[in-house]
This record gives structure tokens, C-alpha cells and sequence, in this order.
């Protein structure tokens, strides 16, 4: 692979954003994010294509573990309520203001981010596969 293809593919790594693709929740999350990044900044895929299995195996993560959203910047990942809040924080005003929860530990965070990813089934419901993007927006989803 020559150099422009490893910084593009570099380009499109940063920023990921790995999500469970057949949860309603995860997937009305992701169209929000959607229509709040203005800048274009994130990329998305789901945890259950191959680019999301070899993304999360790269980073030693359960690649079977789809109770969490990852964000995958800086050549690091981040999960849970801190993945979240740190997507929050790259979106538009207003709602880039939420992101002051950061300053709460993430023990606490992450323990009302895993009763809701417990229940999100339940109260939101489970699609049979995963969602296909509008053709608008299809470029950017990785895979």
C-alpha cells in the first residue's frame, strides 16, 4: 500500500464510530450524530461487519461484546459513556455542551450507560439486520 492510500485509510479510521447495527437505539443515535456533525467529521460501521469485527480485534476488545458504542480517534478507543460523550463533544452547538459530563468518573458514568444498554432491546427494539444508509449519506459508513 503506498503512502496517499495508508494516510486516507488513516483518515478514515479516525473518528469511527463502531455501533450495534440492528438496535433502534444505536441506530437513532447514529442518525442524530448524523444531522449534528455539520463538520463531517465522524465515519461509522457497525460492530457486526468485518471492519468492525478487525477494528475491534486490532484493539483487543471483545469483538462479540455489542452492549457498547466504541469511538475509535487518536489511534485509541473509547467505549461506553465516555465514546458517547466524546462524539457529543464533536458535534454542533448546542448539543456539544453535554459533553461537560465528561467530568463525572466513568465508574458512575458507565454504570447508567450499562442499565440502558442492558434494556435498549427492550425499550427501543431490535431491528433482524443491520441498516442500510440512505444514498445520501452512504459515504459515511465504512463497509
Amino acid at each position: 500500500m503506498d503512502a496517499e492510500n495508508v494516510q486516507k485509510n488513516n483518515e478514515l479510521m479516525n473518528n469511527l464510530i463502531l455501533f450495534d447495527g440492528v438496535c433502534n437505539l444505536c441506530n437513532g443515535a447514529v442518525q442524530k450524530i448524523i444531522r449534528w456533525d455539520s463538520k463531517r467529521k465522524f465515519r461509522f460501521a457497525s460492530i457486526q461487519s468485518e471492519i468492525g469485527q478487525k477494528m475491534i480485534a486490532a484493539y483487543e476488545e471483545n469483538s462479540d461484546a455489542l452492549h457498547t458504542i466504541y469511538l475509535i480517534q487518536n489511534d485509541k478507543i473509547h467505549q461506553q459513556s465516555t465514546a458517547a460523550l466524546k462524539i457529543i463533544a464533536g458535534l454542533k452547538f448546542p448539543v456539544n455542551l453535554l459533553s461537560v459530563f465528561l467530568i463525572i468518573p466513568s465508574f458512575i458514568r458507565d454504570y447508567i450507560y450499562d442499565i440502558i444498554s442492558k434494556n435498549r432491546y427492550k425499550w427501543f427494539g431490535k431491528q433482524d439486520y443491520c441498516m442500510m444508509p440512505d444514498p445520501e449519506i452512504a459515504q459515511l459508513f465504512i463497509e
